[in-house]
């Protein structure tokens, strides 16, 4: 498993420890998320500002509020693409799944 950002059919974007999932022959069936966290951008991040001012307030909360599961299962076909997400980011989840908390970034 490894960290990474899921963009999902809903245009949700979840970072989480992922691992593929694969069926008996080899093919994709879905994905084990292990703390998935939805990540959520509280400052619109428009093209025109990207030489102006490159911090972004950003939030992660748990994907599922209402849940102890820490592992998710989620199908193949409901995942739109998975990325690498930048190296704040992926800190920022470490700590928060680590037990402290970040709330900004700057890149």
């Amino acid at each position: 498993m490894s960290v990474k950002l899921a963009i999902l059919q809903d245009k949700e974007q979840v970072i989480s420890d992922i691992k593929e999932l694969v069926s008996d022959d080899g093919k994709p069936v879905g994905y084990m998320m292990k703390n998935p966290h939805r990540l959520i951008i509280d400052q619109p991040f428009l093209v025109e500002n990207l030489n102006d001012d490159k911090s972004v307030q950003v939030t992660l909360t748990p994907w599922i509020l209402m849940t102890t599961d820490e592992e998710i299962v989620i199908p193949g076909n409901h995942v739109i693409t998975i990325v690498e997400p930048i190296d704040s980011i992926k800190q920022m989840y470490s700590e928060k799944v680590d037990g402290s908390e970040s709330s900004s970034i700057s890149e």
